[in-house]
């Protein structure tokens, strides 16, 4: 008698490696797409949309399909594409809104240059000599001031 052993199968390193190397394809090829899509798109004036020059097999975006409008529509969005794709986790592909955040909101929030605080007696020394100093720059009008003498 034969007894299956019908276990999951373990998932090692190697295939978490391969499978997000094989995601990290896909979301390229993707990219490029989304890039030549909208590099290549139509600008209709008249109707004021943009629609899309060629058929786009992967993004499922077909040729004539309007991709921006101004008014009531919908636009196409990329993390959604990664979703129909069955990406996992299709947040790290995609750099956040810039209200939302990002590398530049980061930066002004969180990391701040000091500047080195001045010890008393430079900023005692600046002001003295400050002070000393002839004004160099020669007045407008030869000191009369900006109303015209007739």
């Amino acid at each position: 008698m034969q007894v299956a052993n019908h276990s999951p199968p373990i998932f090692t390193d190697e295939y978490s490696e391969a499978k997000d190397k094989a995601q990290k394809k896909l979301v390229e090829e993707l990219k490029d797409q989304w890039r030549l899509m909208w590099n290549e798109r139509f600008d209709d004036k008249l109707r004021a949309e943009e629609v899309s020059v060629s058929d786009y097999k992967i993004l499922r975006v077909e040729r004539g399909t309007v991709i921006h409008a101004t008014r009531d529509f919908k636009a196409l969005n990329f993390k959604e594409i990664l979703k129909q794709q069955l990406i996992e986790e299709p947040d790290r592909f995609i750099q956040p809104d810039a209200h939302v955040g990002g590398w530049t909101k980061f930066i002004k929030t969180k990391i701040t240059i000091h500047k080195p605080q001045r010890s008393k007696n430079v900023a005692s020394y600046i002001a003295k000599n400050r002070s000393n100093k002839p004004n160099l720059r020669q007045p407008k009008k030869g000191g009369r001031g900006w109303l015209h003498a007739t």
